[in-house]
């Protein structure tokens, strides 16, 4: 049984310069690719992807916050995936996602249940990725996190969602980096 590559929300607002920088996305963004073009990338992993952007019809809270950031929720270029990933999405499945959580997506969930774990990349570290994390683990999903592949708005932010992680390990997750993963397949 193959594991899956979950990229969540590499998107260009993310990017250093931009309204929700996250200051080590560009190195995450290097190691995804390392992990995306890794010879072993198409036997012993698959790989998908996820945006965030704003729903059409929101519900609840959701209205409020698509006002506050609709500046950044209606900029095409801001929601895009980062030019680097594009040629990948010609490849992978790509799921649009109206909250932080991957987990909502029910497409992308009943493809997760035929793999064997998760493994998560992307940003932002204490937000969607977290978030989706804890849906996973929620739905009995084992978690491989990617702590070099996954990035927040901060250094600290990072370390704290890395040692939420860890706290869940060895029964629902993993902690490691995409080297180590990849070193292990052989």
């Amino acid at each position: 049984m193959k594991d899956l590559l979950l990229v969540i929300d590499m998107q260009n607002v993310y990017l250093p310069g931009h309204p929700w920088a996250c200051p080590s996305m560009p190195s995450a963004l290097s190691r995804i690719q390392r992990l995306l073009d890794a010879s072993a990338c198409r036997n012993a992993y698959d790989a998908v992807f996820t945006r965030c952007i704003a729903s059409e019809h929101p519900a609840g809270c959701w209205k409020q916050y698509n006002q506050k950031n609709a500046c950044i929720k209606k900029d095409p270029y801001l929601n895009q995936i980062v030019p680097q990933l594009q040629p990948y999405l010609l490849e992978w499945p790509f799921y649009d996602k109206y909250t932080y959580s991957a987990c909502s997506v029910p497409q992308l969930m009943e493809r997760i249940s035929s793999y064997r774990q998760v493994l998560l990349a992307g940003v932002v570290a204490e937000c969607c990725v977290l978030s989706t994390a804890e849906g996973l683990i929620d739905a009995g999903v084992h978690v491989l996190y990617l702590k070099d592949a996954v990035a927040g708005q901060d250094g600290e932010f990072e370390q704290m969602a890395c040692r939420l992680m860890e706290r869940f390990v060895p029964v629902h997750t993993q902690v490691t980096t995409a080297r180590e993963y990849l070193s292990s397949l052989g």
